[in-house]
């Protein structure tokens, strides 16, 4: 839906399972029109649409974008952002790693992400941003020594110059503006603010420029601009919080660093800070309750140090619960957002809460997509009617916007796009341990 400052909020429909298009539409009508009667009756409601390879191809075929159009003019909606993460099944099955699969460095990545963009250019409406948030180019582990990540980073910046390609070509001939968002997160090839910026200095505006030059026949002031404008970050909440980033930092080194944010994704992490109340058998009881087989739940254990350890997957970061001398540990884990405790844990709403005052002073995106991904994978405790849950997640971020804190932080210095204070925080080292 349509907010403040020419903004787009939606939530991430990744939440429904299904692979192909009939399942997908299927959930739109059933799930998507129920949300929109609650949250925007009368008004057009934007959909964070998440597409699968196989449920894109089906799409692609003109009778049936041509059929979906017409039905989202008629239900007065609107797609403006799609999920092109998970290439495959997302649902029902054990996905883990192999989310990241097929990689920034395969050809059916750069097909799929580019029949994407297509199709976002024909459903977008006129005069309106699009945007396709994408993977942090592969899974770190898959590439055992930094020279491996070297060249994996090289291949990628090479196939994500191809997407560009394509993306000012249908600028020239839809006039649409677009963009991928790189979307960073834990044990990915980029995982952090830092990766991201390195890998968009150091790889992307230099090596990229380099080939959009010889490609476009354009000067280097041209590909830099191209590369700005149709390579950006999606800034996934969930993701930097694990990593003990603060919203301030990340959204100031974005400000800092000229690159811009094409996408907010609402989503929380959890967290279980220790305490001498609780022992920690008991919160290691309790963080064994959203140790499920389906998703890939990288932990990092703060110690009492300041050390940063990090574990691939939860059940590692709860063993080292009980070897280390442990402060807090996070776990990527999305969690409902409007909660701020899950019986004797907790969430990194606050970040949320943060991230969204800032926006609201000076907006760094036009895009906002709630995506808490694990409902039906979560506590039993915590499941409860997905209509319901879906539009009390939209409400408390309309709710966070609309009642921003008098006390706001100031804006970036110099940056148009980009609102926060700078942020001084304690050095830390990390500490990778594989399982």
């Amino acid at each position: 839906m349509k907010i403040r400052n020419e903004a787009h909020l939606s939530y991430c429909t990744n939440i429904h399972p299904g692979e192909s298009w009939e399942e997908v539409f299927a959930s739109l009508k059933q799930y998507t029109l129920a949300v929109k009667e609650k949250m925007a009756p009368e008004t057009d409601f934007g959909i964070g649409l998440r597409l699968s390879y196989e449920s894109a191809v089906t799409l692609s075929q003109a009778e049936n974008c041509s059929a979906f159009k017409n039905w989202l003019d008629e239900n007065k909606t609107y797609v403006f952002t799609i999920n092109g993460f998970p290439y495959g099944n997302f649902h029902g099955q054990q996905v883990k790693d192999q989310v990241h699969a097929p990689d920034w460095l395969s050809h059916e990545r750069v097909n799929y992400t580019c029949m994407l963009f297509d199709l976002l250019a024909q459903l977008l409406p006129k005069g309106m941003e699009g945007g396709i948030s994408t993977s942090p180019l592969s899974y770190k582990y898959w590439y055992a020594i930094e020279e491996d990540r070297d060249l994996a980073k090289k291949k990628s910046c090479e196939h994500l110059v191809a997407v560009v390609l394509h993306l000012v070509q249908l600028n020239k001939w839809t006039g649409k503006k677009m963009h991928l968002d790189i979307e960073p997160e834990p044990d990915g090839l980029l995982e952090n603010t830092d990766d991201f910026i390195d890998f968009f200095q150091n790889y992307l505006l230099k090596d990229g420029v380099i080939a959009l030059i010889r490609q476009l026949k354009c000067t280097g002031a041209e590909a830099r601009h191209y590369i700005r404008e149709h390579l950006q970050l999606c800034y996934d909440v969930c993701h930097f919080a694990v990593a003990f980033e603060k919203p301030e930092m990340v959204i100031q080194k974005m400000a800092d660093s000229r690159i811009k944010i094409g996408k907010l994704q609402i989503s929380a992490a959890l967290r279980c800070p220790v305490t001498d109340e609780v022992t920690t058998a008991e919160l290691c009881r309790r963080l064994n309750q959203f140790n499920e087989p389906v998703y890939l739940h990288q932990a990092v254990l703060r110690t009492k140090s300041g050390a940063l350890l990090k574990y691939p997957d939860l059940q590692q970061g709860i063993e080292a619960m009980q070897q280390h001398d442990p402060e807090e540990l996070r776990t990527h884990f999305h969690v409902p957002i409007f909660l701020p405790d899950y019986q004797g844990l907790y969430s990194t709403q606050e970040d949320i809460v943060t991230a969204l005052e800032i926006w609201t002073k000076q907006p760094y995106t036009t895009h906002l997509e709630v995506e808490t991904y694990t409902w039906d994978v979560l506590p039993s405790q915590l499941q409860m009617d997905l209509t319901d849950a879906i539009q009390r997640e939209l409400a408390w971020v309309l709710h966070c916007i609309e009642h921003k804190k008098e006390n706001q932080k100031p804006p970036v210095k110099g940056i148009k796009y980009a609102a926060n204070s700078s942020h001084k925080h304690s050095r830390t080292h990390f500490r990778v341990i594989k399982g």
